[in-house]
């Protein structure tokens, strides 16, 4: 849980408007200028930090999302290995019980939890870690914590020096014969596996350890919904804050790699490397590397600020993110590339398509978090690459609520309420253009995704609604669109 060296006390308000000052050191980072909620504020704050109504369908549902997602994660990757991306189902009504032993001869042969797969999966677990423990980074100030009385964790961002360690190391493991790329893609099966025992020993150990610890929060008293959403805040192994570590150094370096490893896989086996698969490289380039020299905004958002480290984001992060979101690299490093060959303009344009969306992706989510540092007194920021213009707003335009935070109506965001969803979303669908036709499993990512962030917005709006009040009625008829501006 979080030590007392990791927080930071806020200033109290100095007047009725929510303002206050006060200074502050920590590796040389300065606040001189705070927003803290107002009395309003915290009491809203309380309500917020309550258990009120059950989300995801409550106990029953949460049981069926642990039961059915982990089925479904292994349907989609028996159908594009075995049975060329088509969605197979039995034949008939007597095919049914043969159907099943033949889908689980296919996870028992190829996906069983082997001792490769432990041996890779869990030294990735302990070399991020080790990395994350001993690299250098930046000192990042979150956001005020209301169960912690409105002090602040600091957060140890040194995601960009364990990445690129992290491809270096594979480089030399690579070239060396020690360890090939290849070997990811051809155990995807086995390491899925071994991904899903992580994801669900880490949520029940964490579950557990909480409540032993009396360190649980937000509460329903349901044990199973409990360990879904999670019973802890602020999870920390010396300096490392579990839960924005397992948010970017583990799910996005196994895309990453996995990509790698399919363009490996090509180039051994024809010569070259597709624009297709180099699309995929690219693309989860870009976001590992956002990620990782974006990570001091991480601390800003909703995820660290309020939501608790539970199944939900825990087995999503260990297995869900890495092993259901590269359908589309499974599916072109096991078939042959004739099958989706693209003309050059189509080409040009899924990579125009792309970078147009991570522009607006990167910008606004640079836009959105830079703000908050600046309500904290926070003007000078990392310089990491790439940084594209536009991703800081001088003077921004703003909402000052009443419970003493500011909502942002200027750059990206005042022509829409979460634009760098939007943007999020359109590459998730290129994600899966990059293999054309060829199968609908590649898909799976921007239909499952559309589907968490309209039901994420929906959370956020509600739980805005009653954090703001009146100023968030304000704020909505000033920014009217969700997410397409004058479309929704």
């Amino acid at each position: 849980m979080a030590g007392e060296e990791g927080l930071r006390q806020r200033a109290t308000p100095s007047n009725g408007n929510g303002t206050g000052t006060g200074n502050a050191n920590a590796n040389n980072l300065q606040v001189s200028r705070v927003v803290v909620p107002t009395p309003e504020g915290m009491k809203r704050d309380q309500e917020l930090d309550k258990h009120v109504e059950y989300e995801f369908g409550g106990p029953w549902g949460v049981v069926a999302i642990m039961t059915g997602f982990p089925i479904l994660m292994y349907y989609l990757w028996i159908c594009l290995v075995f049975y060329d991306g088509q969605l197979v189902h039995p034949s008939s009504v007597d095919d049914i019980v043969p159907f099943l032993w033949r889908m689980w001869e296919h996870i028992r042969v190829d996906a069983s939890p082997n001792a490769y797969a432990w041996k890779v999966y869990t030294g990735l677990i302990v070399y991020q870690l080790f990395l994350a423990w001993i690299m250098p980074g930046y000192m990042q100030e979150g956001l005020p914590v209301p169960s912690l009385g409105y002090r602040t964790l600091m957060y140890k961002c040194n995601a960009v020096g364990c990445v690129y360690t992290t491809m270096i190391t594979a480089a030399v493991l690579h070239y060396t014969g020690i360890f090939r790329m290849t070997e990811i893609i051809d155990n995807f099966g086995h390491l899925m596996t071994v991904a899903m025992i992580y994801g669900f020993g880490v949520s029940f150990f964490m579950y557990f350890i909480t409540v032993a610890t009396g360190n649980q929060i937000r509460m329903s008293g349901n044990f199973i919904y409990d360990v879904f959403m999670g019973a802890c805040l602020n999870p920390r192994i010396g300096p490392v804050d579990l839960k924005m570590w397992l948010e970017v150094r583990i799910p996005w370096v196994i895309v990453f790699f996995m990509s790698v490893s399919g363009a490996c896989k090509q180039y051994e086996q024809y010569g070259y490397v597709t624009p297709n698969m180099a699309f995929m490289v690219l693309a989860t380039w870009l976001y590992l590397n956002a990620c990782a020299k974006g990570e001091e905004c991480i601390p800003q958002t909703w995820d660290m600020f309020h939501e608790k480290w539970g199944f939900l984001v825990i087995f999503w992060n260990f297995a869900g993110v890495p092993f259901s979101y590269i359908y589309s690299v499974v599916y072109m490093a096991s078939h042959d590339p004739s099958k989706y060959r693209f003309s050059t303009p189509t080409y040009i344009a899924l990579y125009a398509t792309l970078l147009t969306a991570y522009y607006i992706w990167d910008t606004s989510m640079s836009q959105k978090s830079r703000f908050k540092m600046q309500t904290q007194g926070i003007t000078s920021y990392r310089k990491t690459f790439p940084q594209l213009p536009w991703g800081t707003l001088n003077n921004p335009s703003y909402i000052q609520t009443a419970h003493g935070n500011r909502l942002l109506t200027d750059g990206w965001w005042r022509y829409s309420r979460k634009p760098n969803y939007v943007a999020d979303w359109v590459m998730s669908l290129t994600w899966g253009l990059c293999q054309g036709t060829c199968s609908a499993i590649p898909y799976f990512y921007s239909v499952f995704f559309i589907v968490v962030l309209i039901h994420r917005c929906s959370r956020d709006f509600e739980r805005c609604a009653i954090k703001y009040g009146k100023d968030w009625e304000k704020y909505c008829s000033i920014v009217k669109w969700k997410f397409i501006p004058f479309v929704y």
